[in-house]
């Protein structure tokens, strides 16, 4: 079976590709290689993908639509999972026309070409920002979603209404995937994880937005990857009790279907930084901050549906899963 992983080269396309491989798939890796964080960290992870011989590289921007047809063209594609994006939240109020460009026209191009060339099943990346004012928690797919607090979210929303427009108008198994603060080595350099372990390490200060009090439903990539893997095969169906008078915004009469895929345990803030001093073995020197603007106070998945549809059961304690984070990070960035 051929995959077209998008974004192969960033933090959750590199470690669900090494699963896959793992598994004996064929992985066909996208990505624009570009240089919203360091492309060094995304070449390296391309190099150790390499090593398998099932995993065959191109770099294609997604809003390329000719190159994009050409590979569907010269592959015959199973399954498609698209993570390819312009990230982060705190950019977007910078950079809009970044996210319109890369996450709107981009997707369109994937729906486009999973329309010529149809494919069993198609998993994109939205995010749990899509919650945006909702402070009804924990977070279910079956909440309004109609008030973005960025232009982040407001994409990942748009992809979400896109893809039904394609499950419904050519019959696309579309499966979106609101993923929660996801965390782990090889990890994206921009997340707060991440950048708190770095001037840990190298004594500076840590910026802690809305005065610390906050909380996030830390997910580590070897739990969001075994969702993933589980989803392959599942394809959504039909929602035979779906009442348009009533309507589940999470599936449809369409073959569409929208999951949280989370850790279902938010944490503080100021506890998840204390385990990091723990594990680095240095105390953190922090500037409290308001919060910023396109941010959220807490995020909490509800993953009931994910549970009973696919026994997705994250398993990967904060503590555990940064510990590994933090290994890497030494081993890494640290040289002796």
């Amino acid at each position: 079976m051929n995959i077209l992983v998008t974004g192969a080269a960033g933090f959750i396309g590199f470690h669900l590709s090494k699963r896959l491989l793992a598994e004996n798939y064929q992985v066909i890796g996208l990505d624009n290689l570009n240089d919203y964080y360091d492309v060094f960290l995304k070449k390296e992870r391309i190099k150790l993908l390499e090593k398998n011989p099932n995993f065959k590289f191109y770099k294609i921007d997604l809003t390329n639509h000719d190159s994009l047809m050409q590979l569907f063209a010269d592959h015959s594609i199973n399954i498609v999972i698209n993570l390819a994006a312009q990230a982060g939240v705190r950019y977007s109020l910078k950079k809009p026309h970044a996210y319109v460009h890369s996450n709107v026209l981009g997707f369109l191009n994937i729906l486009e070409t999973c329309r010529h060339y149809p494919v069993k099943h198609l998993i994109y990346a939205s995010s749990s920002s899509v919650y945006g004012a909702n402070s009804n928690i924990p977070f279910s797919t079956e909440h309004s979603v109609d008030h973005p607090v960025s232009m982040y979210a407001a994409t990942k929303k748009a992809n979400e209404l896109m893809a039904h427009t394609y499950s419904h108008l050519y019959n696309i198994p579309t499966t979106g995937l609101r993923f929660f603060t996801v965390y782990g080595p090889w990890g994206r350099p921009d997340m707060a994880y991440y950048s708190f372990t770095r001037d840990i390490f190298e004594g500076k200060t840590i910026k802690v937005f809305n005065h610390g009090d906050m909380k996030r439903d830390f997910t580590f990539i070897d739990d969001i990857v075994d969702g993933l893997i589980r989803l392959l095969n599942h394809p959504p169906k039909y929602n035979s009790s779906w009442d348009r008078n009533n309507p589940d915004p999470s599936s449809s009469y369409a073959p569409y279907k929208i999951y949280n895929i989370g850790n279902n345990n938010p944490v503080n803030l100021l506890d998840f930084i204390q385990i990091l001093e723990n594990l680095i073995g240095k105390k953190a020197k922090v500037e409290f901050l308001p919060m910023e603007p396109g941010d959220v106070k807490e995020t909490y998945a509800d993953i009931k549906s994910l549970q009973k549809d696919v026994e997705f059961a994250p398993s990967t304690p904060l503590e555990t899963g940064l510990r590994q984070f933090v290994n890497w990070y030494k081993e890494y960035h640290i040289k002796d």
